[in-house]
């Protein structure tokens, strides 16, 4: 499954998003807590490049707290300032500020210096689509500013947003990669919706999602779907006793495996079976650099 998708606005995006840097003091990095390198764009790197960047694992209540606690510790290696966050419920907001502030303490000392008025801390908000960039900025600023919904590639432009006095937010579209190299990443984004369903190959995904229960959490996936697992199951085995433990049958008692496919990956997408971190760090580790070079 390749999986390639770049509209023409997230190109554009990326010219904006260049443009925008200079006027800002700090960029705030959103990924995806079950997703914490996956969900990252690796041309952002090449973008700001310098600037100050606070990194926010969002929906850590969704994520396996143990492991974003591991990327955690990655992203402060790098030089970053990370927070974990909850945007949808609101929680943990007060983080992301002291980490602005921390990220910025010596250009804004240095403006003090030189005799220059206190003001707002102006950041640049990035990140691939469906990470929960707008119900973030919506929260912060209190009110229903930034459009939000479950379909990536809702914010099409840029705004600025006042965030009370201490804060001046510029949100971007979301920006995706042209292409992913690694096809479990393209799995990866999917299961937690940062793809479009339309563009890829559910089966496949849900496939993904069932070998990571199996791999990583088989009890959980036994007692939800109250199934059995043995050795010489193979993984349509268990769309099948999905399908029959669900009543997903078609005409004449056939497993829907449609409805199965998209049951598993809502399941997943949602958190019901569990909090998992797509990601686990201890299976990566080996291909990361773990100081960044100041």
């Amino acid at each position: 499954m390749t999986i390639q998708w770049f509209p023409g606005h997230m190109a554009k995006a990326r010219r904006e998003v260049t443009e925008q840097l200079k006027m800002v003091d700090v960029v705030f990095e959103l990924v995806d807590a079950r997703l914490p390198l996956s969900s990252r764009n690796p041309m952002i790197d090449d973008i700001i490049k310098q600037k100050p960047r606070v990194v926010i694992l969002n929906k850590k209540d969704m994520s396996k707290q143990s492991e974003t606690d591991k990327w955690t510790q990655y992203f402060r290696n790098q030089g970053f300032y990370p927070v974990q966050i909850d945007s949808k419920h609101g929680k943990h907001l007060g983080e992301l500020m002291k980490a602005a502030q921390a990220a910025t303490k010596e250009k804004f000392d240095r403006e003090k210096s030189k005799g220059l008025r206190p003001r707002a801390i102006r950041a640049m908000i990035v990140g691939i689509p469906n990470v929960g960039k707008s119900t973030l900025i919506n929260k912060l600023a209190k009110k229903a500013i930034a459009k939000t919904g479950n379909t990536p590639g809702v914010t099409k432009k840029q705004q600025w947003i006042k965030v009370g006095k201490e804060l001046e937010l510029l949100d971007t579209p979301g920006i995706l990669w042209p292409k992913f190299e690694d096809q479990a990443i393209g799995k990866k984004l999917s299961l937690t919706g940062a793809i479009k369903d339309s563009i890829v190959h559910l089966d496949e995904v849900a496939i993904y999602g069932l070998n990571f229960l199996l791999d990583h959490d088989p009890e959980k996936l036994k007692q939800f779907y109250q199934i059995e697992l043995n050795e010489e199951d193979e993984v349509i085995d268990l769309f099948d006793q999905i399908g029959k433990r669900r009543g997903m049958l078609k005409r004449g008692n056939e497993i829907d495996y449609e409805a199965v496919t998209e049951l598993i990956i809502r399941d997943l997408r949602n958190a019901k079976i569990g909090n998992y971190c797509f990601d686990v760090y201890d299976e990566m580790k080996d291909g990361l650099y773990e100081t960044k070079e100041h």
